[in-house]
């Protein structure tokens, strides 16, 4: 009996052999020996029964070089779930996020490295919540790296305190001016 990976023409995951089956003889594949007496200036020798039976089945032979599996038939069988593709590119520009330290610092320098380097940079200025004078002084450290760097600083609250620095080659439409879940609802 065949189980149903074969009766689909795929290759059991399990490795069981298919159980063969016994076949009615068609009179079409098997060779006929006729009794015929030779032309004269004429030879004609018989053709073995497996040339025939290879050409007349119409499977297509197996690719040279193919490791693949075979259905049961022997045609490569072609599993899209054991296609290699190549390691992804290590990225180059990322979205960081930071937030001032127990110190209640923001270091400039290290962002601005990042910014130039081409990452976006997301500053929490919230933890501060009882010190307004220390985000005043947070923000206009943030405004003077920027300069340096020529790029602009963007709210995204209307507190001021999420700030978006985009790196150096990114755009940033300023025309929508549209942030948070406002427009979707």
């Amino acid at each position: 009996m065949v189980n149903l990976w074969h009766f689909f023409g795929l290759p059991d995951p399990e490795g069981n052999a298919p159980v063969a089956r016994r076949r009615t003889p068609n009179p079409a594949e098997q060779p006929v020996a006729l009794e015929t007496a030779p032309v004269a200036g004429t030879e004609s020798k018989p053709k073995p029964a497996s040339a025939t039976k290879s050409n007349s089945s119409g499977l297509r032979p197996v690719p040279l070089g193919w490791t693949g599996p075979l259905t049961p038939d022997g045609e490569p069988f072609h599993d899209l779930g054991m296609v290699r593709s190549p390691p992804l590119p290590l990225p180059t520009q990322a979205l960081r996020y930071v937030a001032p330290d127990e110190m209640k610092r923001i270091h400039a320098q290290s962002i601005l490295k990042r910014v130039i380097q081409g990452d976006t940079v997301i500053v929490d200025l919230r933890p501060l919540v009882h010190m307004d004078s220390h985000q005043m002084a947070c923000r206009r450290e943030l405004k003077h790296m920027g300069d340096q760097a020529g790029v602009e600083i963007f709210a995204l609250d209307n507190e001021d305190k999420l700030l978006m620095i985009p790196g150096l080659d990114i755009v940033v439409d300023m025309q929508k001016r549209e942030l948070g879940l406002t427009p979707l609802l």
